[in-house]
């Protein structure tokens, strides 16, 4: 295969790991008392420099809150002078009139918000700050005053599965564009819910209930995130049916199309300078205060391993949906301590599987 093909397209950047929330599934554990961690603003200016020499991927200015960091749009600004696409991902408590100009003042392109729940009790209880949840719904006006684009993604576990349908209702009202249901990797601090994760039946009717919604949606784009069984699911259910295979939430997916794209064409970079393979997944292939992000990028164990997926363990292995699922590498971790090893959370049993 040709180096081309694992072209890194979007990159998560770990701008700082302070944060003034302490929610139950962060995957950094951030809070208040964290790290800011080794990217000084001369340094980050260096690594923009170094990544547009070997790259060109949407960045996306994450943490912890980029926005408790004074200089973030500094970096924000040096990065679409080199003409990358600059993002941010916020959880909208600090989000103000003067935060939005400054937004686009420094070439910000589009944001993410964070909505766990329909009601201040679910999301704030997700969240575990009283007042967290009037603070998406306040920031989600002001980007819509302001013009600036967003997504909103929500993450569910068993204490907030109940709620899907209607944070979907109230996701779309607030007039996003997109929203992703993120079904959780218990990483960071979302290891302490890792008797909380969704079951492998709700999961299989979770993931049919998006189909179904995203046959009528037509108004905002919709995307199951770490769920690549839903391209699984898509696949089968839209051949039976007959359906156009280019459905918008399978060609949107950064990977083209296949459903679990880690360390393929996504990746994230700590605040300490590690590079994962995404944003769930604890282990790093490098560091670039010690190697480039291109040397990692290309020859890094880790990141050859993904890429591999006849290795893939178990039943993901040998499924014919291999090409279009891949199972979640990082669940996949988090549960049995191998990455390779088949999807934790998968009801799908191959025909072919001997196991």
């Amino acid at each position: 295969m040709s180096e081309k093909i694992w072209e890194l397209k979007w990159m998560a950047w770990e701008i700082t790991s302070k944060c003034n929330l302490k929610c139950v599934h962060c995957r950094s554990s951030s809070g208040i008392h964290s790290a800011v961690g080794k990217f000084t603003l001369e340094k980050s200016k260096k690594f923009i420099d170094d990544l547009i020499e070997f790259a060109n991927p949407v960045i996306v200015l994450t943490g912890g809150e980029p926005l408790m960091r004074e200089d973030i749009f500094d970096i924000a600004s040096y990065g679409t002078s080199k003409g990358l696409r600059m993002a941010m991902a916020t959880n909208g408590s600090l989000v103000t009139d003067e935060v939005c100009e400054k937004m686009l003042a420094s070439g910000i392109r589009i944001c993410s918000l964070s909505l766990d729940g329909s009601t201040p009790e679910v999301h704030d209880d997700f969240r575990q700050q009283e007042g967290s949840f009037q603070a998406v719904m306040d920031a989600a006006a002001l980007f819509r005053k302001h013009g600036i684009k967003f997504i909103i993604n929500s993450s569910f576990a068993k204490r907030n599965q109940h709620d899907i349908m209607n944070t979907y209702k109230l996701a779309k009202s607030l007039q996003p564009t997109a929203w992703y249901m993120f079904l959780i990797v218990p990483t960071g601090r979302g290891e302490e819910l890792m008797k909380e994760l969704i079951s492998k039946e709700d999961y299989e009717e979770i993931l049919n209930w998006h189909y179904e919604m995203e046959r009528e949606e037509e108004d905002i784009l919709v995307r199951p995130t770490c769920a690549p069984q839903y391209y699984r699911i898509w696949h089968d259910r839209s051949q039976k049916e007959g359906k156009d295979k280019d459905r918008r939430s399978l060609t949107f997916s950064t990977g083209g199309g296949k459903g679990c794209i880690a360390g393929q064409t996504i990746a994230l970079v700590n605040s300490n300078g590690d590079v994962l393979p995404c944003s769930y997944f604890p282990v790093n292939g490098g560091n670039v205060f010690e190697k480039s992000l291109k040397e990692i990028w290309d020859t890094s164990e880790l990141f050859q391993d993904m890429r591999k997926f006849k290795d893939y363990e178990g039943k993901c292995g040998v499924c014919k949906h291999l090409g279009v699922c891949g199972g979640c590498r990082a669940r996949s971790y988090a549960v049995t301590g191998n990455y390779m090893a088949e999807e934790p959370f998968c009801d799908y049993i191959p025909a072919n599987y001997k196991g």
